[in-house]
């Protein structure tokens, strides 16, 4: 294996990629857009949900109530009647409709323990479950109050003194940020490298390959170098510019720790891309192998579910996943600020997994290539 025929054909990678557009397009929309829509839409948080009240007492008590749904979490709510009501939410137009009734401050005031109805859209699932518990808070915290009379919470016996580490606002734009970068970087990596084999099968290039003095090893090894490089700066790029710069997420861990870990990374998933391309004949085929293979990936490798709440067996086959260990070593540095000593069973993990893959990938590679000839 000559180091320099491994430079110049990743080169020639490079010099391809930039000739297609669709790929740089997908390339600048994942690490960008695709990372600042995915930190602000997280679906599990309360953000601006519309809220309609029907106020049937028109007492103080229930112009408390509607004066404590505000911003962030709720819109100013739209004040209507009972007979509009239903007709808003079958329109899609609120979330929560909140009926307050006839003499309700009378009725609480009297001990008669009256009930407000709460209207939920429930096909709004995310909104509907965080809202319902929020909403219940709200009314309760205010009733309290007025029927107390003063502010406040009452003294417990036992207080919780809460500390929230590695976020301590409990901000989800920090987590939805981070953690579609570390799923770019997997996807992009596969994409990229059974891309560009599959683009030397369809240009018939590879014919021209297989007359120049280059192994098998050094054309696969090329690939996964130059694409590995792409996906490592556009992540580098993504973490600085919008992760830390424009989203103002804290990174607590060394980045250069964390490329370590990517490389590692990369050094698996291209040689997983390059197995794939050798067994898709199109890019459509490769499209529906990718959606086979990249999200069970990225669902099970414990990035949007705990791995401890899985059922055992699925976390003993992801140990095999270079996933799983990525996903590990990036929350470890990255939200946790950890080092060396905590993540280099990751390191090992992903050397052996890489190691693996690619051995695997050369002897498919080998094989179709002798085909072609």
């Amino acid at each position: 294996m000559r180091i320099a025929n491994i430079l110049h054909l990743g080169c020639k990678e490079l010099h391809c990629l930039t000739r297609d557009p669709i790929l740089l397009f997908l390339i600048g929309y994942s690490f960008t857009i695709g990372v600042y829509s995915a930190a602000i839409a997280m679906p599990d948080s309360l953000n601006r949900a519309p809220v309609a009240i029907v106020d049937e007492d028109d007492s103080p008590l229930s112009a408390r109530i509607a004066a404590a749904f505000h911003s962030p979490y709720f819109l100013p709510p739209v004040m209507t009647n009972f007979r509009e009501m239903d007709s808003r939410m079958d329109a899609g137009l609120d979330t929560f409709a909140i009926n307050i009734p006839p003499d309700f401050q009378c009725d609480l005031l009297a001990e008669r323990s009256p009930t407000i109805q709460l209207n939920v859209d429930a096909t709004r699932m995310s909104q509907a479950f965080t809202g319902n518990n929020h909403i219940q808070t709200i009314i309760n915290s205010e009733v309290a109050e007025f029927v107390r009379r003063y502010r406040g919470e009452a003294a417990t016996a036992a207080p919780l003194a809460v500390r929230a580490r590695f976020n301590q606002s409990l901000t989800q734009t920090w987590f939805g940020a981070v953690m579609e970068v570390i799923n770019n970087v997997t996807m992009l990596s596969i994409i990229l490298t059974g891309a560009s084999l599959i683009r030397e099968r369809e240009h018939s290039t590879v014919e021209h390959l297989l007359v120049m003095p280059v192994t098998p090893l050094e054309i696969m090894a090329s690939k996964s170098w130059s694409m590995g490089l792409v996906v490592l700066i556009a992540c580098a790029l993504s973490l600085t510019v919008v992760v830390q710069g424009i989203l103002a997420v804290g990174i607590e861990g060394s980045l250069l720790l964390f490329f370590v870990g990517a490389s590692l990374h990369l050094f698996a998933t291209t040689s997983m891309g390059i197995f794939m391309g050798t067994v898709a004949r199109s890019m459509p085929q490769f499209g529906l192998l990718m959606m086979l293979v990249l999200l069970p990936l990225q669902m099970l490798s414990g990035g949007v579910t705990p791995r401890e709440s899985m059922p055992v067996f699925i976390q003993i086959v992801m140990q095999a996943a270079p996933t799983t260990h990525f996903v590990a070593l990036s929350q470890t540095i990255l939200y946790r600020g950890g080092g060396i000593e905590a993540v280099w069973p990751h390191f090992f993990a992903l050397i052996l997994i890489g190691t693996i893959l690619f051995v695997l990938a050369l002897i498919r590679f080998r094989k179709t290539i002798s085909l072609m000839a």
